[in-house]
C-alpha cells in the first residue's frame, strides 16, 4: 500500500516552509483554474476584472501595477477579454498612446460569479481550519509576503 502523503524531495528539507508554500500555491491555483474555466476565464483574468469592477476606466499601466504581472501577460489577457466581450480598450483623451480599459455590461455581470467562485474557493481552502486558524494563516502569509518583498528591495544608500 502506498503512502498517501506526497513525497517531498530531500533537497526541499533545506526549505520546508518554502516547499509547503509552493505546494499550497500549486494546489490552490489548480483548483482556482478549474473554477475559472467553468466561468470561461483564464487564471489572472478574474484579478483584472476585480480591479476594474472596483474602478472602471483604468489604464493598462494601472492594471499592470495592480496585478503585478508583466506587460505581455496583461496585454494578452486584456486582448482575450476584449475578444470575449468583457471589456473595451480605448486610447485616452489626454494621450492617444495610453490605453484605457472599460468593462462592458457582460464584464460587469461577472461580479457575482467571480465573488461566488472566491467564496467557494475560500470554503474549500478553510474547510478543516477554525476561524482563528484561518485568521492566523492570513496574518502569517502577509508576514511572509512582506519579508520576501523587503528582500527584493534594493538596499538604502547611507545618509
Amino acid at each position: 500500500m502506498s503512502d498517501p502523503a506526497p513525497r517531498v524531495p530531500s533537497t526541499a528539507g533545506e526549505g520546508p516552509l518554502s516547499y509547503a508554500i509552493f505546494e499550497l500555491a500549486r494546489a490552490h491555483r489548480g483548483r482556482a483554474a478549474a473554477m475559472l474555466r467553468a466561468l470561461g476565464l483564464h487564471p489572472g483574468q478574474e484579478l483584472l476584472l476585480m480591479h476594474l469592477l472596483d474602478r472602471d476606466g483604468q489604464t493598462q499601466s494601472e492594471l499592470l501595477d495592480a496585478v503585478g504581472l508583466d506587460h505581455s501577460t496583461v496585454s494578452k489577457s486584456l486582448r482575450r477579454m476584449q475578444d470575449a466581450g468583457l471589456l473595451v480598450r480605448e486610447p485616452a483623451e489626454h494621450d492617444r498612446r495610453v490605453m484605457v480599459v472599460h468593462l462592458t455590461g457582460q464584464g460587469r455581470a461577472m461580479r457575482e460569479p467571480i465573488a461566488a467562485m472566491w467564496r467557494e474557493l475560500e470554503e474549500a481552502s478553510t474547510r478543516d481550519l477554525s476561524h482563528e486558524q484561518a485568521e492566523t494563516f492570513v496574518r502569517t502569509a502577509h508576514t511572509v509576503i512582506d519579508a520576501i518583498n523587503a528582500r527584493n528591495q534594493p538596499p538604502e544608500a547611507p545618509a
